[in-house]
């Protein structure tokens, strides 16, 4: 008999589909683990986000929305790309305090206590407390002026939002306190549409906006711009997401996610920004109105921009308002707690902790009542807490330096002197620029540019 050679098992060539249909499924294996792991990412951010993307929206206050409102109004689109230049530096100082909190598992106020001591860590606080109580009273000037658009008086609605403000606290946890704010902060972006419906010129945005000259050699136009970029970074922000970070149970293992938390909400308020520089600039700027409120700015849209755009403007004023409210008041709320050592979260029933609510209750209720005061000077009750924003600032950035740039306390995490230097610097522009803010407008006059 002759000898038939013996087909080998692992030859590709006398049978060519062999093995092909086991490398398909080694490859479904592998496509399949990438999709797990990407969903299971996908579903953990969604359990990370919020405070980084809260306090980013809530930054986007009443007084910033009548900033940005007066700059379209009187500018046009020139300042949409000062909104943008904006970004990275929010980014840059905001992710720190997200890191401080998921690696230490502390509050701003107790790390300064246990690194600086408590007369420090007290005198940090106090002064967060002056800056919290007058921003809570532009916040509700903010709540009584969406409604006044519309004829509501200001008892109504502010009234109701201290009530409302009260239910968010005593949902009995963080979470379902933090959903509540996640509806504030999406209501928010009712800015965008109602730009659309302000029918802007996209050739003038983008050929006198976007890419257009600047008017850097006019005084007024260097005073907006500092108020602008003065008002950018506030106090209670830095406290608020590092006690939010704490009180979300957030660890070392969320770092890049709660970064990419406070990435979105920073990209997210300044085009929140830009809606309302659009809106204001298709419509005031081209009728030579400039208002000085935000009440004026929502009433004198309806004539222009149709009813439609007056009333978002006006939800999206109050939503920004009512948020604003909510992280303001917490974020003193939890540095009082942090500072002096009681119960000091909304994990805690009001039974266990007292004092943490009594505050916040207090806090919101005595600025809720000065609003509702008649004849008191909302307006220079708002410039006048940009002004002293900028005079506090300095002393929070430096403590958020400081931890941020120490091994002792981050250890790996802690940022590269390289990063602290470039934080340093941009911190203290902001600072420049709130204190020109905080300065008479005539003083520039002084100046010869």
């Amino acid at each position: 008999m002759e000898n038939v050679p013996l087909k080998s098992q692992n030859s590709s060539e006398e049978n060519p589909y062999r093995g092909k249909g086991r490398n398909r499924r080694r490859g479904r294996g592998r496509f399949s683990i990438f999709n797990k792991r990407s969903l299971y990412r996908g579903l953990h951010f969604f359990k990370v986000l919020g405070p980084g993307f809260v306090v980013m929206i809530a930054d986007m206050d009443a007084g910033s929305v009548t900033t940005a409102g007066v700059s379209g109004a009187q500018w046009g689109y020139k300042l949409i790309p000062l909104q943008i230049l904006l970004i990275p530096i929010l980014y840059l100082i905001q992710s720190m305090t997200s890191r401080l909190g998921c690696v230490t598992r502390k509050g701003h106020g107790e790390l300064i206590k246990e690194y600086y001591g408590s007369k420090w860590a007290a005198f940090a606080t106090i002064t967060l407390f002056l800056v919290v109580f007058s921003a809570l009273i532009t916040e509700f000037s903010g709540i009584a002026a969406s409604g006044e658009i519309f004829g509501i008086p200001k008892v109504f609605s502010v009234g109701v939002s201290f009530l409302i403000l009260l239910f968010v606290v005593f949902t009995g946890s963080y979470r379902k306190a933090e959903n509540i704010a996640l509806i504030f902060s999406l209501t928010g972006f009712v800015f965008i549409p109602a730009a659309i419906f302000a029918h802007p010129d996209y050739h003038q945005l983008v050929f006198k906006g976007l890419f257009g000259s600047q008017p850097f050699g006019n005084k007024d136009y260097i005073w907006l711009i500092a108020a602008n970029a003065g008002a950018v970074i506030m106090p209670w922000m830095i406290y608020y997401q590092q006690s939010a970070t704490v009180d979300k149970n957030l660890c070392k293992k969320d770092v890049k996610l709660a970064e990419t938390d406070t990435l979105i909400g920073s990209i997210a308020t300044q085009v929140l920004m830009i809606a309302v520089i659009v809106m204001t600039a298709a419509t005031l700027y081209k009728a030579h109105i400039v208002p000085s409120t935000a009440k004026a700015i929502g009433q004198s849209l309806i004539p222009l921009a149709g009813k439609y755009a007056g009333a978002l403007f006006a939800v999206g004023l109050y939503s920004s308002s009512l948020l604003a409210a909510f992280v303001v008041s917490m974020a003193f709320t939890w540095a009082a707690g942090e500072t002096w050592g009681y119960k000091h979260s909304l994990n805690h029933r009001f039974s266990e902790a007292k004092l943490f609510y009594f505050i916040y209750i207090v806090l919101i209720f005595v600025s809720a009542m000065l609003v509702l005061i008649p004849g008191i000077p909302l307006v220079t009750i708002m410039v006048d807490v940009e002004a002293f924003n900028g005079f506090i600032l300095p002393i929070v950035l430096g403590f958020l330096i400081a931890l941020a740039g120490s091994k002792r306390i981050l250890g790996e995490y802690a940022y590269s002197k390289k990063s602290i230097a470039v934080v340093g610097v941009l911190g203290l522009v902001m600072v420049i620029l709130g204190i020109i803010t905080a300065l008479p407008q005539s003083w520039l006059d002084y100046i010869h540019l």
